[in-house]
């Protein structure tokens, strides 16, 4: 038997586990997984005979090199700041490591040390990072292989709602960390290539400027620039593109009403208000608004948004923003905290509500005298609120590579991600058979 070290049992694990469980009579492994909360990973073994259900501190090393000494492989699921240090744990057993997340300055740095170590740690193997490289790359090799020099390529995803609960003005529910979407283009510009030149968005920008674009049978979409594209030229061997940007997709209108929160300061999250375990969200709003001896919180606010935007005013209206009953449960909390809590009480699943991802990729290629553009999209609905899309294109990925680096198909050592076509190819092929695949549309522009 060969056994697998699976930290952390969230949200984005249901899936990773099942996977891991339902292969584990045919590849003969145990599975043991470590959460603080043991009935979370009693849950979702469900009994199984080969899965084992533990609860330690796993960032405290002392408790959980023990556990990693007894592990074929090791798979992070844990908040990405974390991993820094299983990783030195696994390269001093000499035990292989799975991340669904970014490759920080910190983990690329262990490269070597791995490579000594005869292991893999093999990150970004998630959604985004993740299904977004392996599906890029495929394109990207095909072009190449045609002798089309790439002159462009965009890239979205978007973590959304499903059409049949598609039930609010926002167009919106969180699928995911409400704090990194209430957070979401803080701490730096966006910055990205347009036609060789430079472009850099500052954040009290970034939501009023936008990528328009449909896939059919789903609708309209729009797309606000991530932080940083640039990084991704070297990542894609497209060093010399002419245009590269990557973006976060929501529904037509969102970015435009969340715009009204940054212009009033309602995301800011660097100091405490006073007072705001009391506080309604009709006296959160006027807080940001000018005072005024006769007009209500609500005139103000129209004035505030101008009437040009005064098509958004429902969506405000619809989130109970001026609410006149108390905002539950926070003291001294941040404008960011405070929002928060006023929008996870109108946008939170409903019993039965399924998430859905969006996936959008652009390339531009000139071949044989000849513009061409492949647009390529994978829209995926979550089974129910276990078996999420989110927990479906982060963890099935991550349990894919576990089975191809246990099996001997992954031989790769050191600090790597998904981007060579002896790792993408199978990966993308077997999250075929559970609905994760790309549609692909060429098109010749002149």
């Amino acid at each position: 038997m060969q056994t697998i070290l699976v930290l952390g049992a969230g949200l984005s694990s249901s899936s990773l586990i099942r996977y891991l469980l339902e292969n584990s009579e045919d590849q003969q492994w145990t599975v043991r997984i470590v959460d603080q909360h043991l009935e979370t990973v009693e849950s979702k073994i469900n009994g199984h005979s080969n899965g084992v259900a533990l609860s330690f501190n796993a960032l405290d090393r002392n408790e959980r090199k023990p556990e990693i000494e007894k592990a074929d492989l090791v798979i992070s699921m844990l908040p990405a700041r974390f991993h820094i240090e299983v990783a030195e744990d696994c390269i001093e057993l000499k035990k292989s490591l799975i991340t669904p997340s970014y490759i920080s300055p910190e983990m690329r740095s262990l490269d070597q040390q791995a490579k000594d170590a005869g292991i893999v740690i093999m990150n970004e193997i998630g959604v985004d990072p993740g299904i977004d490289h392996m599906s890029a790359m495929k394109v990207i090799d095909e072009i190449k292989e045609r002798g089309g020099e790439i002159t462009s390529f965009k890239s979205f995803t978007g973590g959304l709602i499903a059409p049949e609960n598609d039930d609010n003005p926002w167009n919106y529910k969180f699928t995911w960390n409400p704090r990194n979407v209430v957070l979401a283009g803080q701490g730096g510009a966006a910055s990205f290539l347009r036609n060789h030149r430079f472009k850099h968005i500052p954040y009290n920008r970034l939501f009023g400027r936008l990528d328009y674009m449909s896939v059919e049978g789903y609708g309209d979409f729009v797309g606000y620039a991530n932080r940083d594209s640039l990084k991704y030229r070297s990542t894609y061997g497209l060093e010399n593109i002419p245009t590269i940007f990557r973006g976060t997709l929501r529904r037509p209108g969102y970015c435009e009403a969340w715009n009204v929160f940054i212009e009033l300061g309602m995301t800011d999250d660097t100091y405490k208000m006073e007072g705001t375990e009391n506080m309604t969200p009709r006296q959160f709003a006027n807080t940001f608004l000018p005072y005024h001896a006769s007009k209500t919180v609500e005139q103000k606010f129209k004035e505030f948004i101008r009437e040009d935007r005064m098509h958004l005013y429902d969506k405000f209206e619809w989130l109970g923003l001026f609410a006149d009953e108390p905002i539950v449960g926070i003291k001294d909390a941040s404008p960011a905290q405070v929002l928060q809590k006023i929008l996870v009480d109108k946008l939170s699943l409903n019993d039965g509500d399924k998430d859905m991802i969006v996936m959008i990729h652009e390339f531009e290629f000139e071949l044989n005298n000849e513009s061409h553009k492949i647009v390529s999209h994978m829209v995926n609905i979550g089974e129910d609120q276990m078996y999420t899309s989110m927990s479906n294109t982060v963890g099935l990925p991550v349990a894919i590579c576990a089975k191809k680096i246990l099996t001997g198909e992954i031989t790769d050592k050191g600090v790597t991600l998904p981007v060579k076509k002896h790792l993408y190819l199978p990966i993308l092929e077997e999250l075929e058979t559970f609905n994760i695949k790309f549609i692909e549309k060429e098109l010749v522009l002149n």
